[in-house]
């Protein structure tokens, strides 16, 4: 018995449309579903993306109550090298700083930024984890 990926990852927000323009737009994340104050869902290749309007989460009565509070780290893999270096250059173009890159021991790199909430999201080349 074993268990085979992370299905879901789950963020929490304040402000849902800001979230739809961030995922969306700039992203590009294909919305799953969306429930006005309440959640956005998001596809990322086999995996989902869950963002909760945080208040909401928390007071959940069909489903456990969750959620989580200060800044939630979550990493996206590009699909190639190439798309690596021009994730790099959109973000920048989009005006979103890059607060750090990093380069790990494989001599593979990462970057990391914010989302519109402070989350720190981080992009990765395929074979970071090789």
């Amino acid at each position: 018995m074993r268990l085979s990926q992370i299905k879901e990852t789950c963020l929490y927000y304040s402000d849902l449309q800001t979230v739809l323009h961030f995922y969306q737009d700039v992203l590009g994340l294909s919305l799953y579903h969306y429930l006005e104050n309440k959640h956005a869902f998001f596809r990322c290749g086999t995996s989902m993306l869950l963002c909760f309007q945080a208040e909401n989460a928390q007071q959940k009565k069909d489903l456990p109550a969750h959620g989580s509070k200060g800044v939630q780290h979550i990493a996206f893999e590009a699909a190639s090298d190439e798309d690596y270096a021009r994730w790099k250059q959109k973000i920048t173009e989009v005006g979103i700083a890059i607060v750090h890159e990093q380069e790990w021991k494989n001599k593979k790199y990462s970057f990391y930024f914010h989302d519109p909430a402070g989350h720190l999201l981080e992009i990765v080349p395929p074979g970071i984890w090789d």
